[in-house]
């Protein structure tokens, strides 16, 4: 770390800090409590994955409705932080609410609003990415960030929570109480190590603030969606995320739901996505050295092809061995290609107007993701199998990678 600027490096740690969200509250703990509590109500697996599945839908709607325009109020002078503070207070407060009830529905619906609180401040976080480093340095940071999530924002938390769960019984504290007290813990940890970013990062790039700040805002909005066309190259690789950052999502959102529904139980699944995280982390710079090498658009391309074969395994998967398999190949390829789909879009954006452009997204990363988890609740409800909630997510990875693909080779995008 000590290759990269504090304005880097407190970027890098806001990763830290959000990271034990996306695994506590997004992938391991909330899920296993949410399927425990709808087993109680008397809900059958595949319900409760539909409900999951379309709760997460609807948290997405909404920011993604919202995205557009908070990113173009974003880029005026010292909004963007303004913004990510007000979307980080949202996140750690309904986080920590997690802890106080103890019912399916109110779950849900504090889950709905922890995932706008989250979305929300990583919207404004991706868009710092162009403030605090240079272009040729945004692969190397960006792929950091990741891994320095998975190894540390990730896996301390989380090892400390599944050891709660587990053996607190020993100590005297129930199950149930070891799960909202990881709640608590998740809140804490993500805001804690949000402070470096809060304190060291500023906005460089910015536009002058002008009388009727949302009008104008509006405005702007608007005109590039009217002159879109002068953005070509944008909206062909937007066009491509959409499709396969929604695959990548579903199987974050959904793995431990489905798991469950399969037979696997609770420790299988936890100690499976703590694995995950610990291989995850190497794997996350190792994408950010070989797209030096090879080229970023081929290892984002490498890791689509991945996410396929993760698909069509998760579909035949029968055993604690199967799952164990499909969690590290998932942990090969999440991070890096995140990261490198977050630094390749930042390379192509004009920097004064970022926050605007990473609303754009935003907002096809978050409407996409509408659609996979509402296609995976949609089978699964279908079927009777979630299974073939699984195979229908190969669908999001065949078109966006396609997409990719054609725009490579018609070289409308930079490959490197």
């Amino acid at each position: 770390m000590r290759d990269f600027s504090l304005q880097e490096k407190s970027w890098i740690l806001y990763d830290w800090a959000n990271s034990a969200y996306s695994v506590i509250v997004t992938a391991a703990v909330l899920p296993i409590f949410f399927k425990t509590l709808t087993k109680e109500a008397g809900i059958s697996p595949n319900m409760a994955d539909a409900y999951w599945g379309y709760s997460t839908s609807l948290a997405t709607l909404i920011i993604a409705l919202m995205a557009p325009i908070l990113g173009a109020m974003g880029d005026y002078r010292g909004m963007k932080m303004r913004m990510f503070r007000v979307f980080l207070l949202i996140g750690v407060l309904s986080t920590a609410a997690l802890a106080f009830t103890g019912q399916w529905f109110p779950i849900l619906v504090l889950y709905i609003i922890t995932v706008i609180g989250f979305s929300g401040a990583n919207l404004f976080y991706d868009a710092f990415l162009v403030d605090v480093t240079t272009e040729d340095r945004m692969d190397r940071v960006s792929t950091y960030g990741f891994a320095l999530g998975y190894i540390g924002g990730s896996t301390i938390p989380f090892v400390f929570s599944i050891a709660l769960i587990m053996f607190g019984k020993e100590i005297g504290i129930p199950a149930l109480l070891a799960t909202k007290i990881s709640f608590l813990i998740t809140a804490v940890w993500w805001a804690v190590f949000a402070l470096p970013i809060l304190k060291n990062v500023r906005q460089v790039y910015f536009l002058e603030p002008s009388p009727g700040l949302v009008r104008s805002s509006f405005q702007r909005l608007y005109g590039t969606f009217r002159n879109i066309k002068n953005y070509g190259a944008i909206f062909l690789f937007l066009l491509a995320y959409f499709f396969y950052i929604d695959g990548v999502n579903t199987i974050i959102h959904m793995a431990t739901v489905y798991g469950d529904s399969v037979g696997l139980g609770s420790s299988t699944l936890l100690l499976a996505l703590l694995v995950t995280q610990i291989v995850a982390f190497p794997c996350a710079i190792l994408y950010g050295i070989l797209a030096k090498k090879f080229g970023s658009s081929k290892m984002i391309l490498f890791g689509i092809i991945i996410y396929l074969i993760i698909c069509y395994l998760g579909y035949r998967m029968e055993t604690a061995l199967d799952f164990w398999i499909l969690a590290l190949l998932v942990a090969s390829s999440q991070g890096g290609l995140q990261a490198l789909s977050r630094s390749y879009f930042g390379k192509m954006v004009p920097k004064e107007n970022a926050n605007e452009f990473f609303g754009f997204y935003d907002i096809f990363g978050k409407f996409a993701a509408i659609m996979g988890p509402s296609l995976y609740g949609f089978f699964s409800q279908v079927t009777g199998e979630s299974r073939y909630g699984v195979l229908s997510v190969m669908i999001l990875f065949l078109i966006g990678g396609g997409i990719f693909l054609v725009t490579i080779s018609r070289k409308t995008l930079p490959t490197r």
